[in-house]
């Protein structure tokens, strides 16, 4: 069974392939219908390989399939392949997963689209791009597939190209990931050049000959690739503006594949990791925990909520892998995808329902109006905002008592995380209450001679996902619960991955563990209380809680666009205007000798025999002159 890991992928490309050639003539809902076929089969193929995965021994759970050799050039030898084991399975069930149930919901949402069957081709191939990356079994491949998501969250983002802002900022997500492709090709080609492997295989026993010095300028580097795919400080600008796009596109790059790519590559390096590499990527997960939960706590537009929680949430992934709890990290990623997945599509229900209305204030007491919306997208906020027993407090909870047992800073990130998650709560809360409940203002202030909103509860093909999704935010925690040890189901699986005594093993009395639990419950319970009192109650001035700097996110953004528009382009300017003086230049310059000398001779090639002759008689008679006073 091990060896269908190819089908995985290969399906949702056959349906890219299928679409790009006969979308537009099959049309609607055709389109979307057979593209969440491949996508569901990719899943059932996932559920078949993982099946057989199980019928090894844990130490055994490995399998390497190569398809070719691709790349022999000298002693490098890249192969077209796949690699079978724990994690990259692990990442492909939820992807596969999630993406269908996100391609289901599409072919309502985008029902009526010009370019719906063109959404649909760019949807599974962004699916067969980010499968690519976590199953390759070395870094070329996975570069193939980063590369590939980058590209298609171009296609995505800016979908809706005719409006300014989505075409922005599908630049924006585009020209910021090639900051991370630096990082990622240096730190593959400085790894290449240490071990001179780059098949994951062979990095494991290989990275104990690396120096710490070399090491950690690898992990480095891979952060930086990281950070700009998972969209942490400082390339995360990226992210909040996705949103620009469809809405399923923000739940499939928020929640199912894009963003969750760093936070596999670090994990997938885990050998290499030092712990100087490992403060850092703590210290950048929690500071981006802050940073972006403190911004979502003054967003209007529903999605650019959701949009500055997602980076939130992935910088306590990257405080779980600074911490060295691999395991809490991936765990996060996974109920990460179904809580986040379903408040984005849950955000898509409430703006279809309200004639694409995103701006929260417009909102209110739509609990009765989508009722199945509403259930749902409170499950989800329960979820992110850690009430037991939602899948969101476990899998937080986890990576809070990692960072609290770090050496040295671990109080200071174990706060400033708890902090955070206080935030969540908070922000999280303040947006369930403004969209669900409270008075309706779906008419307030509204132009004169234009119709009035009246919310509707969508179709089924969006409902029917977010009741799974709701489902699994309220029960994935159970893949790894900490209650007992035969419980740590995820855990368990994962271990071999980590082989090479990088998993990590949690020292806490019981005592502290259901301490800090508590004290996370009390956090998140303090947050929503907050909420409450500001949104439901009145009882707090709410344009205290919505400073112009938060709102503009720090103006982080602002002053990128400042430096990039102001001295940032004088500088372009001058490079450019120094390519054009000096390598221009030189280049003009060696082409206009060349024409210089080439007139200077022009005259000895008249075409005229007699005059060739004389040269030839003056040539020989040189010649004999020469050797004569050589021989004197």
């Amino acid at each position: 069974m091990l060896s269908l890991v190819w089908l995985i992928p290969a399906l949702p490309l056959a349906g890219f392939v299928f679409l790009l050639v006969a979308g537009r003539s099959i049309g609607e809902p055709n389109a979307g219908w057979i593209a969440t076929a491949v996508s569901g089969s990719s899943f059932v193929a996932t559920l078949v390989v993982f099946a057989g995965l199980l019928e090894r021994d844990g130490e055994n759970r490995i399998f390497e399939q190569v398809l070719f050799d691709w790349l022999p050039v000298g002693s490098l030898e890249v192969e077209a392949g796949f690699l079978v084991d724990p994690l990259s399975i692990t990442m492909a069930l939820f992807i596969t997963g999630v993406g269908s149930l996100i391609h289901l919901y599409s072919i309502g949402y985008m029902h009526g689209d010009e370019n719906y069957s063109k959404f649909f081709v760019y949807l599974n191939l962004f699916l067969f791009s980010m499968l690519m990356l976590v199953l390759g079994n070395n870094l070329v491949i996975t570069f193939l597939g980063w590369e590939g998501v980058g590209a298609c969250s171009y296609f995505l983002v800016s979908f809706w190209h005719t409006r300014e802002s989505a075409a922005t900022a599908g630049k924006k997500a585009f020209v910021t990931n090639r900051v991370g492709d630096w990082g990622f090709m240096l730190a593959t080609f400085l790894l290449w050049t240490s071990i001179g492997t780059i098949t994951y295989v062979d990095i494991g026993p290989a990275a104990g000959s690396l120096t710490n010095t070399t090491a950690t300028a690898i992990a480095l580097l891979f952060l930086v690739a990281a950070a700009g795919k998972s969209a942490q400080l400082p390339l995360y600008v990226w992210l909040p503006d996705a949103m620009e796009g469809p809405t399923p596109v923000s739940a499939m790059v928020h929640a199912a594949t894009m963003v969750t790519s760093g936070v596999y590559l670090l994990v997938r390096m885990n050998p290499i990791l030092t712990d100087n590499a490992q403060t850092v990527i703590a210290v950048v997960g929690v500071a981006t925990a802050l940073f972006a939960a403190l911004a979502a706590v003054a967003q209007h537009d529903i999605k650019k909520v959701l949009a500055y929680s997602t980076v939130s949430q992935l910088g306590f992934m990257f405080l779980a892998i600074g911490s060295g709890a691999y395991v809490a990290a991936i765990f996060h990623v996974i109920t990460h995808a179904f809580f986040k997945a379903l408040l984005f599509l849950g955000s898509g229900s409430v703006i279809h329902g309200m004639q694409d209305e995103q701006d929260m204030r417009k909102m209110g007491a739509l609990r009765k109006a989508m009722p199945l919306t509403a259930a749902t997208f409170i499950v989800g906020w329960l979820a992110i905002a850690g009430v037991p027993p939602f899948a969101g407090f476990w899998s937080k909870d986890e990576i809070l008592l990692a960072a609290w047992e770090v050496d040295g800073i671990g109080k200071g990130l174990w706060a400033v995380g708890l902090f955070t998650a206080l935030l969540t709560a908070y922000y999280m809360s303040r947006q369930v209450f403004l969209v669900f409940f409270g008075e309706a203002r779906w008419n307030d202030n509204r132009p004169q001679g234009q119709p009035e909103v009246v919310p509707h509860e969508s179709s089924w093909t969006m409902v029917l996902p977010l009741g799974v999704l709701a489902v699994a935010a309220m029960v994935g925690g159970a893949i790894n619960l900490p209650i007992f040890e035969e419980w740590l189901v995820l855990e368990h699986f994962l271990e071999p991955v980590f082989e090479y005594g990088r998993l990590h093993h949690f020292e806490s009395t019981t005592a502290t563990k259901v301490s800090l639990a508590v004290v996370a419950v009390i956090a998140g319970l303090v947050g929503m209380a907050i909420a409450a009192a500001a949104w439901l109650q009145k009882r707090i001035p709410t344009d205290r809680l919505e400073p112009k700097f938060l709102e503009n996110a720090m103006y982080v953004d602002a002053t990128y666009a400042k430096i990039v528009g102001g001295p940032g382009q004088k500088s372009f300017d001058a490079i450019a205007a120094g390519d054009q003086k000096l390598v221009d230049g030189a280049v003009n310059g060696a082409g206009r000798l060349v024409q210089k000398i080439g007139l200077l001779i022009q005259p000895g090639q008249s075409g005229m025999l007699r005059q060739y002759a004389i040269g030839i008689a003056l040539g020989g008679l040189a010649i004999v002159v020469w050797l004569l006073s050589a021989a004197l």
